[in-house]
């Protein structure tokens, strides 16, 4: 006999390092998820600085990171602490948390060599919660051949359903799309920077997390010779299997691709933002041009120029009618989709069910993915 639903908390801090959310999730046993509640936090400007840092190599990094994955453990533990005195719950009201950690080196291109890293101390954020923690789940599709990303394919094909050709398009540091059509294969794949570049130029240049709504880009002119140098980069052109993250994207990637020529720094915004939503959509058009719908999720959701963009650049790419819409209209908040995602990830790994996708990562096959730390 099917188990009645269970509760799991979702725990996500993406490449934006904008801060934690967690999600309470009710899952059913079949695995169709439902967000309860939420509880979102910023990182400190320390840990915020610290996880920065260690996006490059530097002096004594290996202490640096198990310190940051300490406090990194810390930080989960308290927001699932608020997040259960908003609920009135108690941890064994919880079967078990899925948190991602935070990456800090993703380099999938190395063959039999190849890692992803994500710094968290799992086993702590479990002592401290007294709740069972599930836990690296790249590792396991790495081993069998694959990028180990992106992950939240799987989950979009189980929460997504349409009678229409489908795609989500998650936009968070890095962008990317799960394509769900009417037959035929799930697919997915990285498709480029998401807010990560936007994020670093107005940090540089007026030190602010993120460009709300879009709105310091809007007062720029994109400069279509700077945004072709930039679409010219190997990465767009890679068939999936692929996966990227600030390995590849990054503020010395962007003086690269900048020269020497003196550009006005609300350009380079509106360019970046330009470079986000057409890198999305012409990946979109070359492997799913038979679309026709595509909900956007994510923090780039909520920037409104993004969204005007997007709509304005696929009637140009687009031969027919693509509605562009937010998970907002199927009922789940953007910010949230994430943090339900390794929730489900958790859930999947408790009940022993592969939760990679093969057509997504280019693993040899489906794995079980997470390791496990109880409470």
């Amino acid at each position: 006999m099917n188990k009645p639903h269970s509760l799991y908390i979702g725990l996500m801090s993406g490449t934006s390092l904008d801060g934690i959310d967690a999600v309470l999730a009710k899952i059913g046993p079949n695995g169709e998820t439902s967000a309860q509640a939420a509880v979102s936090a910023p990182f400190s400007p320390e840990l915020r600085q610290t996880l920065f840092d260690l996006q490059t190599p530097g002096a004594n990094e290996l202490h640096r990171e198990r310190q940051a994955g300490i406090a990194l453990a810390l930080a989960y533990a308290e927001v699932v602490s608020q997040l259960l005195k908003k609920e009135n719950l108690k941890p064994s009201d919880i079967t078990a948390i899925g948190a991602h950690g935070q990456t800090i080196r993703h380099q999938p291109h190395l063959g039999d060599m190849a890692y992803s890293h994500q710094t968290l101390n799992p086993a702590l954020l479990a002592e401290k919660t007294g709740i069972d923690v599930v836990a690296d789940f790249r590792s396991r599709d790495l081993a069998a051949g694959g990028h180990g990303a992106p992950l939240v394919p799987a989950f979009h094909a189980q929460q997504f359903t349409s009678s229409e050709n489908l795609a989500i398009l998650n936009i968070g540091g890095i962008a990317n799309l799960t394509l769900l059509p009417t037959s035929g294969a799930v697919t997915g794949f990285d498709c480029g920077p998401g807010n990560i570049l936007m994020d670093a130029w107005i940090a540089k240049h007026q030190g602010n997390t993120f460009d709300e709504s879009g709105n310091w880009a809007l007062q720029g002119k994109v400069n279509e010779a700077l945004l072709k140098v930039m679409l010219s980069d190997s990465f767009f052109i890679k068939i999936p299997p692929k996966s990227t993250g600030r390995d590849d994207f990054h503020l010395n990637w962007l003086q690269e691709k900048m020269g020497k020529d003196h550009h006005q720094a609300e350009d380079v915004q509106a360019t970046l933002l330009h470079l986000t939503a057409h890198s999305a959509l012409e990946a979109l058009v070359s492997h799913a041009p038979q679309t026709q719908k595509l909900i956007v999720c994510g923090g780039g959701a909520r920037n409104n120029a993004l969204m005007n963009l997007l709509k304005v650049k696929a009637q140009h790419l687009f031969q027919q009618p693509l509605e562009i819409i937010t998970s907002d209209a199927a009922g789940i908040d953007p910010q949230l989709v994430e943090g339900l995602a390794f929730a489900w990830l958790a859930w999947a790994h408790k009940e022993k069910r592969p939760a990679n996708l093969p057509a997504v990562t280019g693993a040899k096959g489906p794995r079980i993915l997470g390791a496990y730390y109880p409470a």
